[in-house]
């Protein structure tokens, strides 16, 4: 069931974007675009609330409450960027907008995106690890939490990964076309 409810929520997050979106500039009413795009936390709560509900009615934790906790993670750091990066491009396509700039795929400028991103994604797994370990310490039944616990294991795996490779733009920075270290 928690599986099925990550989809519809991430479904119902781009749901409340894209409609909050083409409210505010197909539509042309910003308060109801913006009422919109604001309740795209409604799906992290529902969310939240099912896999707790479900872990308090005795269910054994698995990789799937885990990924809710990485969900909801994850749409608390890279969700405001998400949601800003698609009203510049519908700004720009239905509202007359300035048009996006591209990031920059090579130098400093690449490296510092890769540390940003890195960021992002260590605070979405301080707020998933955070979600996890109080999971895992409300329940305080290894046998039940195990797949939780293996869950922010490979998470921080994972990250040390993203670590490794976002800061080796730094060192070893992509060069671009026409100039060594722009």
């Amino acid at each position: 069931m928690i599986g099925w409810l990550i989809i519809f929520c991430e479904i119902g997050f781009w749901v409340f974007v894209l409609a909050g979106l083409l409210v505010r500039y197909v539509l042309k009413k910003k308060k109801l675009g913006t009422l919109l795009l604001i309740c795209t936390p409604i799906v992290d709560i529902i969310l939240l609330i099912a896999t707790v509900l479900d872990l308090k009615n005795g269910a054994i934790a698995t990789t799937v409450h885990g990924l809710s906790a990485i969900y909801i993670g994850v749409s608390v750091a890279f969700g405001h960027q998400i949601i800003k990066w698609a009203d510049r491009h519908f700004a720009y396509k239905y509202g007359n907008g300035e048009k996006p700039i591209k990031k920059k795929k090579f130098g400093r400028e690449h490296a510092r995106q890769e540390r940003l991103g890195w960021f992002r994604h260590f605070v979405s797994w301080l707020i998933g690890g955070a979600l996890l370990a109080v999971m895992i310490y409300s329940i305080n039944n290894p046998s039940q939490t195990q797949a939780l616990f293996n869950t922010l294991r490979l998470w921080t795996m994972i990250l040390v990964i993203d670590f490794i490779i976002s800061f080796s733009y730094t060192l070893f920075p992509k060069k671009g076309e026409n100039s060594y270290l722009s």
